[in-house]
């Protein structure tokens, strides 16, 4: 039996990266380990970007959070490329108990929040599957069209970027914890933690992060290269852009931006908020003397940044000055979120 989550980086060098078809010279970016999108060179100085992702269908949260998870997530890794994403497919395996009503209220919701961030749903593939229980109901694909030289991608960060973090850690996996498990949130923490902690769902879009970062035509070079934060958290995320840009990296565990209401619930599932999935925060890189410029765009929109490391040679390793220590980060292969997810269903809490 596998462990539940992403493949390693080792499962996917030996099983994927070495086994993906034919070699077409147009792909400018194809399959790596830490970057969110694939780019197709279409001449003319235009490319094609292209990221997929699962789709949820989690009762305890309900068919709109579900719709809402399907969406955004796909959206945050489109939004790497500092563009928005164009087009949708969706595939759709769906549980055969899963009535007419439900489906019309879970497309609903994935066409509302598509047409609410410029997405068209282009095709796809629709079925009810026997025996399925799981909360994933499928896949889907985001595409976009944009400037060659334009698009981002996480290998692209350089030596000298300054780090920028949006938002804060473990957004996602706390707010899902919340409310899957509402009745010993409350008892154990209150309910004012709960509703904070199910408050952060809805911030789990990073795309008004990542559109504002990279800014306009006049702001390009700025930005680098973008990485949004999902299983591993945001050690785990920062570890894989710079892995993918082939650099090393220098992180400030003191900057870590970590709420409250995170660490709470994060103790609680006995969890480190740093390394749990938390979609909603996006990586930023920025050249150097730029920052500022990037930080006081985000600060405009009422988006919260904060400096939390920078990329350095690669001869300088992954480190973390924490507890006026330089150390090696850790890199975890699972996000310990699905492991506490499943724990705490195990031990009964509701």
């Amino acid at each position: 039996m596998k462990e539940p989550g992403k493949i390693d980086q080792s499962f996917f060098e030996h099983n994927i990266l070495q086994y993906c078809g034919f070699n077409r010279n147009e792909v400018i970016t194809g399959p790596g380990f830490g970057i969110d999108v694939s780019v197709v060179d279409l001449h003319h100085n235009m490319a094609m970007a292209l990221t997929s992702d699962p789709l949820s269908l989690i009762p305890s949260l309900g068919l709109e959070e579900s719709a809402w998870l399907s969406v955004h997530l796909m959206a945050n890794d489109m939004a790497t490329t500092g563009f928005q994403p164009m087009y949708g497919q969706f595939v759709l395996n769906l549980p055969e108990y899963f009535s007419n009503e439900d489906f019309s209220v879970y497309w609903n919701h994935i066409h509302c929040f598509c047409k609410s961030i410029g997405v068209a749903i282009t095709g796809g593939h629709t079925g009810f599957i026997q025996n399925q229980h799981s909360t994933i109901a499928g896949g889907g694909t985001f595409i976009t069209v944009a400037p060659k030289d334009q698009i981002l991608t996480s290998n692209k960060a350089r030596p000298g970027n300054i780090l920028i973090a949006t938002k804060q850690c473990g957004l996602t996996a706390v707010s899902i914890l919340a409310k899957s498990f509402p009745n010993t949130v409350q008892q154990k923490l209150g309910k004012e933690v709960y509703d904070k902690a199910c408050d952060l769902f809805h911030q789990t879009s990073s795309l008004k992060d990542a559109l504002t970062a990279k800014g306009n035509t006049e702001n390009i070079g700025e930005v680098t290269a973008m990485h949004d934060v999902t299983e591993g958290g945001i050690l785990g995320t920062a570890y894989e852009l710079a892995v993918a840009s082939g650099n090393g990296l220098l992180l400030y565990n003191n900057a870590i931006p970590v709420g409250d209401v995170q660490q709470a619930i994060a103790q609680l599932f006995s969890l480190d908020p740093r390394y749990i999935v938390g979609a909603g925060s996006m990586l930023i890189c920025a050249t150097e003397g730029s920052e500022q410029n990037v930080l006081n765009r985000l600060k405009a929109e009422n988006i919260e940044a904060t400096i939390i490391g920078k990329l350095v040679k690669k001869e300088e390793g992954l480190k973390i000055i924490e507890d006026d220590e330089l150390k090696n980060i850790v890199y975890l292969e699972k996000d310990p979120y699905w492991n506490a997810f499943f724990d705490a269903y195990k031990r009964g809490w509701n």
